[in-house]
């Protein structure tokens, strides 16, 4: 097993960022969280005080699969309901592949959808998309690593950190390659920031349904802003793996909450209300932070995402040395201040998320002039020094 990225990033760190919670977090990388009784108001407490709180089903709750089912365009039976995406990356991890196997990784990515796979010995080739290329794949350099062995192919859609969407054109050619190179390999898809565009823009068509070897997973967390529910899904047209997959789920958590996945299901049944508000905060967010950018231009890259609550960001080299860099995350909690490094994501901790989707509108510019403040911090740094 390799444990490069806990090499760059050390496991009391990565407590830390998860743990601490900053007067300006920019680290999250959801939409604003929802209020129990905003939620409750939305669903109606009247459709779920009669609910019987005895074992959910292995699969899910009639009313959950039902609308994933309507919100991805396949059949209700071809769902699985988890906890978050998280549960559906280690279902995939433990029952797809096995000790050995090969699964080939995209990266940066959410880091459990590498150490899931580590943990189950499970051999990852990981194929680095960068900053300066747009974070886009290059089918042609997966197909060299793809193998017989392969099982697997991970990648997200729009990604996590970058928030870059992958067109159906590269889909479709990385399953011309799979069924050329690697017939037994499936592709998971991690839809789970699709339904968080700007505004009145269209979210992307969702991949479930879209080929026999695709898997999708999702979620109500980062879109829809309630994360604390933990509920989550995947789609397969697999019979047999899904079969499967539901009898690793029982053995693992038995069921996921009835309680938990009936307000999943009655939030997506009023997605259209619990979207429009989040989407305008996404927009009027990605504004202010694109504003204060082309001021900071000189020193700090932006790269522009198409969907979710966050970006990437990239220290310049011409004005931030390594010395400078490391200094950066140094400073940050001076100012009380929270993003998310790059290192995290198998990144180089000169590239950092920022999650501009989470934080309170109104406090959004004061987060923004605090990272201006900490970098200028670092420029007298260096310039002392």
């Amino acid at each position: 097993m390799t444990d490069t990225w806990r090499g760059r990033f050390r496991q009391n760190e990565i407590s830390s960022l998860l743990e601490v919670n900053r007067k300006f977090n920019l680290a999250e990388s959801t939409s604003q969280d929802m209020r129990f009784g905003e939620l409750l108001d939305l669903v109606g407490l009247e459709n779920v005080s009669d609910l019987e709180l005895g074992y959910g089903s292995h699969r899910g709750t009639n009313l959950l699969c039902e609308e994933v089912a309507s919100l991805c365009g396949v059949p209700a039976e071809q769902v699985i309901a988890t906890q978050g995406t998280a549960l559906a990356i280690y279902l995939l991890a433990v029952e797809l592949c096995r000790p050995g196997d090969e699964v080939v990784l995209f990266t940066p990515c959410f880091p459990p959808s590498r150490d899931a796979l580590l943990g189950c010995d499970v051999h990852v080739r990981e194929i680095p998309l960068t900053f300066e290329d747009g974070y886009q794949v290059d089918v042609g350099v997966l197909e060299k690593a793809l193998t017989k062995q392969t099982r697997m192919i991970s990648l997200a859609t729009p990604q996590n950190p970058s928030g870059v969407i992958i067109d159906r054109q590269t889909v479709d050619q990385i399953l011309d390659v799979m069924n050329k190179v690697a017939p037994q390999a499936y592709l998971f898809l991690d839809e789970t920031y699709r339904d968080a565009t700007f505004g009145d823009k269209q979210a992307p068509e969702s991949f479930a349904g879209h080929h026999h070897r695709i898997i999708t997973g999702s979620s109500i967390s980062k879109a829809y802003g309630v994360p604390g529910l933990r509920v989550g899904w995947m789609t397969t047209q697999d019979a047999d793996l899904r079969a499967r997959l539901m009898v690793a789920k029982m053995n693992i958590v038995i069921s996921g909450s009835p309680l938990t996945e009936n307000l999943a299901g009655l939030l997506l049944a009023n997605r259209h209300a619990a979207l429009a508000p989040q989407r305008e905060n996404l927009k009027s967010a990605l504004a202010v932070l694109t504003q204060w950018h082309q001021r900071e231009a000189h020193r700090l890259a932006l790269f522009q995402p198409d969907g979710g609550a966050l970006c990437c960001m990239k220290l310049s080299k011409d004005v931030f040395d390594d010395a400078s860099v490391e200094q950066f995350w140094k400073v940050l909690p001076s100012f009380d201040l929270q993003l998310a490094p790059g290192g995290w994501f198998g990144e180089s901790n000169r590239i950092f998320r920022l999650g501009f989707g989470y934080i309170a509108i109104k406090k959004l510019p004061d987060a923004l002039s605090a990272l201006t403040k900490a970098m200028d911090a670092c420029a007298k740094l260096r310039e002392s020094t």
